[in-house]
């Protein structure tokens, strides 16, 4: 069978995973047995994708990112450089929790900025971006904004990454895409 995806000499791809086709994956990093990696994804150097992690089409891991088990991306998710995941809430170098792992969700088209740490357990919104140095103590709205240690909402992007500002009738306009986008409550809906 003939390989699809790219693979640095060096990178370390264990048997039983699956990868995409035109994915890339670069110096020094590790794709373990049952992970399952999309299509057209760029994997950076030193990143380890761990057992039964999932990752969609189109994903951007940065450089020395660990991605655990119990982590899955949706396509077009953007993971910063060394951003952190967990996967047991209590960890104990003594206490084998292995059967106690966490399942994280980051949604479609979401970036998570470098040194963010994402705490196991927890849901990142589909188009919401997490600020650099972060760190994600409870789930994320979609298209939010999230910044600061812990993680506070300070406002609404779009789905290409401007901040929102909502007119009074509760109307945003990107800059870049001209995609329209609506205020409800605390929910954000793109306009079609």
């Amino acid at each position: 069978m003939e390989i699809e995806y790219f693979a640095h000499e060096t990178a370390v791809i264990d048997q039983g995973c699956t990868i995409g086709k035109g994915t890339k994956i670069w110096h020094f990093s590790h794709i373990m047995k049952d992970a399952v990696i999309g299509s057209v994804c760029n994997i950076g150097q030193n990143v380890v994708v761990s057992p039964g992690v999932i990752l969609g089409n189109n994903v951007k891991v940065q450089n020395n990112v660990s991605i655990y088990t119990g982590v899955i991306c949706e396509d077009d998710v953007f993971l910063g450089p060394s951003m952190v995941f967990t996967n047991i809430t209590n960890p104990r170098s003594a206490v084998i929790r292995r059967d106690q792992y966490a399942t994280t969700v980051v949604r479609r088209g979401a970036s998570i900025g470098a040194n963010a740490t994402i705490v196991c357990g927890n849901e990142i919104g589909e188009y919401s971006l997490i600020g650099a140095g972060t760190v994600i103590t409870r789930n994320v709205k979609p298209y939010a904004l999230v910044v600061g240690n812990p993680g506070r909402q300070t406002g609404w992007v779009s789905e290409y990454g401007h901040k929102l500002s909502f007119n009074s009738d509760g109307t945003a306009l990107c800059p870049e895409s001209g995609q329209r986008y609506r205020l409800e409550g605390e929910t954000v809906t793109k306009i079609i």
